[in-house]
């Protein structure tokens, strides 16, 4: 079947679905090695079937990783070389330019606080994106964008997406969390860092003292975090506080390995 959908001249969302887990065999989120010669031969095998020519972005992906046993993609690199059905992918990237707004529409359609986003709260903010850009669009299409979408980035199956499963929509450079990943700490743990840096304890944290847990992880974490970025992160993390003020609740979605 994913074959066949390689000989399409657009693929929809639910098709480039089905092609991407069919080659990701161990579903680790990527295909690479193996998985990744396969997909470069059945490619060519099936535009050369259906009277095709790669495309520009094909024949430079083939290029680059024919030979490359080392090399791997992930699913948003994928959307880059397939022609997806609008690049859905990619115009959700496109519509989300920065980490911190990223973040206030994490605060804006998390609308129970749960610290997920569910599926309703999921086809709320993908409709907003696609009124906000003026994208034609019917509730059937916006239905398939949207469970494509969960399907894609709830990487433990709960039907719903935390913080750092929905920040894979971000540009990798974009995306802080990522970096943030590597020092995330038992809720014991950051219960009692929660508390260290609540100077005047009143419950939140205000930007001066987030600057200064900020400072300390990035002194600790060199490998991970760039003492040259505190200013974004912190922008980025308090774009979930309330008014300036940032809750333990709020915190914990980036430095708490577990809700």
């Amino acid at each position: 079947m994913a074959n066949a959908y390689l000989q399409g001249v657009e693929i929809s969302a639910s098709q480039f679905l089905d092609i991407f887990h069919h080659y990701d065999n161990d579903g680790n989120g990527y295909i690479e090695g193996k998985e990744l010669q396969n997909f470069i031969k059945e490619l060519q095998q099936a535009r050369k079937q259906a009277g095709l020519e790669l495309t520009d972005q094909m024949r430079a992906f083939v290029e680059e990783y024919e030979k490359n046993a080392d090399g791997k993609i992930d699913i948003v690199e994928l959307v880059q070389i397939l022609p997806t059905e609008e690049n859905f992918l990619l115009f959700f990237r496109q519509q989300l330019k920065s980490c911190t707004e990223f973040m206030e529409a994490w605060r804006t359609y998390d609308a129970d606080h749960s610290g997920y986003i569910e599926s309703d709260e999921l086809k709320n903010f993908l409709r907003d994106l696609l009124q906000r850009a003026k994208k034609p669009f019917d509730e059937k299409k916006l239905e398939e964008y949207t469970l494509t979408t969960l399907k894609i980035f709830d990487s433990n199956n709960d039907g719903k997406l935390c913080l750092s499963e929905m920040a894979r929509l971000l540009p990798d450079d974009e995306n802080f969390l990522l970096k943030f990943e590597g020092v995330k700490m038992a809720r014991k743990e950051f219960n009692k860092i929660f508390e260290l840096y609540d100077k005047d304890r009143n419950g939140y944290m205000d930007e001066n003292e987030l600057d200064a847990l900020l400072k300390d992880l990035c002194e600790k974490n060199k490998k991970v975090l760039e003492i040259g970025k505190i200013q974004v992160y912190k922008k980025a993390i308090m774009a979930l506080s309330d008014g300036g003020k940032l809750y333990r609740t709020e915190l914990a979605l980036v430095l708490c390995e577990e809700m």
